[in-house]
């Protein structure tokens, strides 16, 4: 019987033994289980809310500015050539590249000999010319004072047969004596209508040696113009560039010897794009006189001028874009033909616009605005502009808005943000922490607490030891400590 009871009591102990072990392995499993689990039914869910950097869009007037690239081109620039053969005997001084001269200023001589020989001769050939007009108008007054007296002679003549047919009317006469009269006569006519040829003659004889005195009147300029030409004087003030002689050389006629440039009279030769050139022309096609800076980076300095737009060249050019468009320099000072420089074009002003960073504005030209409740608005934005890193945006339905500076994949439109505005001028500026004179007593007591805490990191004790060393201390510092010390 004593058997019977101690074998059920083991038999509850047991299976009271595997009814908690059961539990137990249950209550494990359902903690692995929650563990497990991505549920929190017991934590409530919340929003998330990130923080954006905004600035608020006002609306402006802005004078966008072009950038391009252009070449300093001359405006006066004469090519020197030889104007005639002939060895160089003389040469400015200074004759050579980047020298300056003067209008005016004689540049190189060619040896004159022949030129003066030539010259020399043609003006004895002149003055043969006059000597023979001379003499061809004293023959011509002398043919004309044989005529008037032929023509004298033939008036006599002629009275004489006039008396005789009257004395032969009158029976006085006789008819040899009439015909004796009238052959006088006749010889007078005929020696009238010789002298009449040798005037003609004489007249004849003028006209040709007055054309000869032209033709050598003619030659004599001739030569004096090749005398001229053994010289070579400036037109203008400007600079010599490529020169190529030296005394000595036999140079031919048209040879070229370099150029004089006009250092005053540059311009820059640029090449836009059609929509950048359309920027620039009003209602009539006509090139706006814009305003432009032209710069040249030499050496670390830079030189920089103003200047005007002027013209567009009048066609593309093969192979080419665009529009070629020229520019007037106010001072060219420093700039040199051949420089490569970039310009910046004033487009016409634009009203009613707003600047943004371009980080504010996706591929799609969208912006996020600040809306109600800090909640994030996309609007859909009309660019105008590039500048830089800046964009220009019309300012309808944007200007007055808060704008989102930097856009990142995180920000959409509906979410929630933090937004961190710029300081501006009314920003109240962060105040100074106010400082308190200690007395020797009270510092030296407050030092032996610092150095006293070997629980306080060796820095902190070293910035506050410092702190405690000046004339004035943090009041907040005394403070704190002070509190830790009960007083």
């Amino acid at each position: 019987m004593r058997f019977f009871r101690r074998s059920l009591l083991g038999l509850m102990l047991v299976a009271l033994t595997i009814g908690l072990l059961a539990a137990a392995g249950q209550t494990i499993r359902s903690a692995i289980d929650t563990a497990l689990s991505d549920a929190r039914p017991g934590a409530p869910a919340r929003e998330r809310v990130f923080t954006a950097n905004v600035l608020r869009a006002e609306a402006t007037q802005i004078t966008p500015q072009m950038a391009a690239f252009g070449e300093i081109r001359s405006r006066r620039t004469l090519e020197l050539r030889a104007p005639r053969s002939g060895t160089v005997i003389e040469l400015a001084e200074g004759f050579s590249d980047g020298a300056f001269v003067t209008a005016g200023q004689l540049l190189l001589r060619l040896d004159p000999t022949d030129a003066l020989a030539n010259r020399d001769l043609a003006r004895a050939d002149q003055q043969q010319a006059e000597a023979d007009l001379r003499d061809a108008e004293r023959g011509l007054s002398l043919a004309r004072d044989d005529l008037a007296a032929a023509e004298a002679q033939a008036g006599l003549r002629a009275q004489a047969l006039d008396r005789q047919n009257g004395l032969m009317a009158r029976g006085v006469g006789s008819a040899a004596a009439v015909e004796t009269a009238a052959l006088a006569a006749s010889s007078a006519e005929q020696a009238v209508v010789s002298r009449r040829s040798a005037l003609a003659a004489a007249e004849a004889r003028v006209d040709k040696a007055r054309n000869d005195l032209a033709r050598q009147a003619i030659s004599m300029a001739e030569a004096e113009r090749a005398l001229r030409e053994t010289e070579l004087f400036a037109e203008f003030d400007g600079v010599l560039n490529d020169v190529s002689t030296v005394t000595g050389r036999i140079l031919t006629s048209n040879e070229r010897l370099g150029e004089l440039i006009d250092p005053d009279a540059l311009e820059v030769a640029f090449r836009l794009s059609t929509a950048q050139f359309s920027r620039l022309i009003d209602r009539d096609g006509a090139l706006l006189p814009a305003r432009l800076r032209v710069a040249l980076e030499v050496s670390g300095a830079e030189l920089m001028t103003e200047g005007r737009l002027e013209r567009a060249g009048a066609s593309v050019g093969e192979g080419q874009s665009g529009r070629l468009v020229f520019a007037s320099l106010a001072a060219a000072g420093g700039f040199r033909p051949g420089d490569f420089v970039t310009v910046q074009i004033d487009e016409p002003a634009l009203e009613n616009v707003v600047a943004l960073p371009s980080s504010a504005l996706d591929g799609t030209n969208q912006i996020l605005v600040l809306g109600e409740d800090d909640r994030l608005e996309v609007v859909q934005a009309t660019l105008l502009r590039r500048q830089g890193d800046l964009v220009i945006l019309a300012g309808d339905g944007i200007a007055g808005r808060e704008v989102v500076r930097e856009r990142s994949p995180l920000l959409g439109a509906g979410i929630k943000v933090k937004p961190v505005r710029p300081a501006g001028p009314g920003a109240e500026a962060p105040q100074a922490p106010e400082m308190i004179a200690l007395t020797p007593e009270r510092r030296a007591k407050l030092v032996a607490m610092v150095e006293g805490n070997n629980r306080m990191p060796a820095e902190a004790k070293a910035r506050i030891l410092s702190q405690l060393a000046n004339e004035e201390v943090p009041v907040r510092v005394v403070e704190r400590l002070e509190s830790r010390m009960g007083g």
